[in-house]
């Protein structure tokens, strides 16, 4: 995690990103489970029964389909993944596993992007840039495995390998995605000038309790990457 950057290009698109990492080890994982279903639970009654347009006109919100115009992705065909997560709320957010629903229960409570990557996947540093068009991104089609690659000028993370989530928080790839074998993950919560610094501090902060909550032999560190 000491690696990780944000390329002055992101910067230069965004200058009020922030990216708050969280680097957990020793992680407990496995199927979903009573703690991570509380935790979905309580992020879903925070929600249940607003309308559309109340999430909609929350400044963040706003702010991340901004974001994704300045980079040329329709926010209509590709949702910021905390507008995809709040969309699915009245019918139930997705079960997962134990560590991807701690971070997407985090996600809706909190009102920000927030993904999580197995470390043991990754090649090289963590770093957020624009695409040169040529980088390769592992994913599924139709139900068998599948390369994309993705656009130029488009914000993705990568490591040396590849695109490991395009559209800034779009979509993961299969390659690092977590797992129930997961025993060391980075979790990335992305903030705009939408969000606050201290509202950004107490989500990571409810993450970090969530882990600690779920695997309490977790090792866990923080950095913040901010211009």
């Amino acid at each position: 995690m000491s690696t990780a950057f944000v390329d002055p290009a992101v910067y230069a698109l965004r200058p009020d990103y922030r990216a708050s990492l969280i680097l957990a080890e020793n992680l407990t994982p496995g199927p979903s489970d009573a703690g991570s279903e509380k935790l979905l639970a309580d992020a879903e009654a925070r929600h249940q029964g607003e309308s559309a347009t109340g999430w909609e006109q929350h400044p963040h919100v706003i702010a991340w389909r901004e974001a994704f115009r300045a980079f040329g992705a329709k926010p209509q065909r590709f949702r910021p993944s905390v507008e995809a997560l709040l969309r699915r709320v009245s019918d139930g957010l997705p079960r997962i596993d134990r560590l991807t629903d701690s971070y997407n229960a985090v996600s809706v409570a909190h009102l920000l992007p927030i993904g999580g990557e197995d470390v043991d996947a990754y090649q090289g540093p963590l770093r957020l840039v624009r695409a040169a068009g040529d980088e390769p991104f592992d994913t599924v089609a139709s139900g068998a495995p599948a390369t994309e690659h993705t656009q130029p000028g488009e914000v993705v993370w990568r490591d040396d390998l590849g695109a490991t989530c395009r559209r800034w928080n779009w979509r993961q790839c299969v390659r690092t995605r977590l797992t129930t074998e997961t025993t060391r993950a980075v979790f990335i919560l992305d903030a705009l000038g939408g969000l606050s610094d201290p509202e950004l501090d107490a989500a990571t902060a409810a993450l970090v309790d969530a882990l600690r909550d779920t695997s309490p032999a977790a090792d866990i560190t923080t950095r913040l990457l901010a211009p």
